[in-house]
């Protein structure tokens, strides 16, 4: 923690990010419940085993293609949960709003999350409104928390990760991150992307009916699918090898990423997930991605192994290049 002041870079998901949280959030909050660093904390209360999380949305435009910030707060909070293996029981919205939002865009937006929380089977039990001074706020800014149910069926975790398991992705990558940054108007091309915002319990509840075969979930968000596969090569002191091809992205994403010179392996998700399975259940769990309307063009992309030191290796037609996550942040502001 070299730096005097906070930079975008350290909002962006990447290796700023994980050294701004683990050198000042973590050194002053430590606690075993924060420490381990996953989606979602794991609190036990009378016998039940709880997941709760909490995230802040200040997405830039508002409205993107394919969703909104409303829709996007209860997806991102519920999939936090629903990776973790957790049932969502409830969420919570705090918002920020800036003096002079016109009120009916405000109830739209308000509209959108309720829409999305009926979409997902959970409810916004309570929250909060604070009006701030013209200028300081951008609009509109939404953090919300969500506590859910373990599904006992299966415990996940970094440490159940073992050489030789699979690495499993449900579907299409970068579609959200490039769907904000196209929004924005400030670039010349015209490129039909949507944002893949979606609730992910269902498709999460699926998996786990594998049990112990289900090893570890995490949803590619900030930094991307890049990010989280260092992160669980860290965690698990393992080799992430996977095959660049077999990952699964659009066609008019890819144009995208040429064209911006941008790698998807590091732009945001919101509406896939990544799964660890062992080897004897890759097929097995494949089929039951697929069969989920969100699973469609889901595909087994790699496996991890031991190793002299936890890398992230793509197979690619010219040789295998390291996979790092990245130190700045292309993409501000798309969550």
């Amino acid at each position: 923690m070299s730096d005097a002041v906070v930079t975008l870079a350290d909002g962006a998901g990447g290796k700023a990010s994980r050294r701004l949280v683990e050198g000042l959030f973590v050194e002053e909050l430590r606690n075993p419940l924060l420490e381990p660093l996953e989606d979602a904390a794991v609190v036990a209360a009378n016998g039940a085993r709880i997941a709760l999380t909490t995230d802040s949305y200040v997405v830039r435009p508002l409205r993107f293609p394919g969703g909104d910030i409303g829709e996007l707060a209860v997806n991102g909070t519920v999939n936090d949960l629903a990776v973790s293996g957790a049932a969502p029981l409830a969420l919570t919205a705090g918002f920020v709003i800036e003096e002079g939002f016109p009120r009916d865009e405000l109830r739209a937006l308000v509209a959108s999350m309720a829409a999305a929380a009926r979409a997902a089977g959970v409810a916004v039990a309570a929250g909060d409104t604070k009006v701030v001074e013209r200028g300081a706020a951008d609009g509109l800014y939404v953090t919300t928390a969500g506590i859910g149910l373990l599904d006992l069926r299966a415990v996940l975790g970094v440490d159940r990760v073992r050489a030789g398991d699979r690495l499993l992705l449900s579907g299409g990558i970068a579609e959200h991150g490039i769907a904000v940054m196209l929004a924005r108007g400030n670039l010349a091309l015209e490129v039909d992307v949507e944002s893949d915002t979606a609730p992910l319990n269902g498709l999460a509840a699926e998996l786990c009916s594998l049990g112990p075969e289900l090893r570890w979930m995490r949803d590619p968000t900030r930094g991307g699918l890049a990010t989280t596969l260092n992160e669980l090569a860290a965690g698990a002191g393992l080799t992430v090898a996977f095959d660049e091809e077999a990952v699964p992205v659009r066609e008019q994403v890819r144009a995208a990423c040429e064209v911006l010179g941008i790698d998807p392996l590091t732009v945001a998700n919101e509406g896939k997930l990544v799964a660890v399975v062992s080897a004897a259940a890759a097929d097995e769990a494949l089929a039951v991605v697929r069969a989920h309307p969100l699973g469609r063009d889901a595909a087994l992309i790699g496996r991890l192994r031991e190793d002299t030191e936890p890398l992230v290796l793509a197979q690619t037609p010219f040789g295998t290049r390291i996979v790092d996550m990245l130190v700045g942040d292309p993409l501000p502001r798309i969550c």
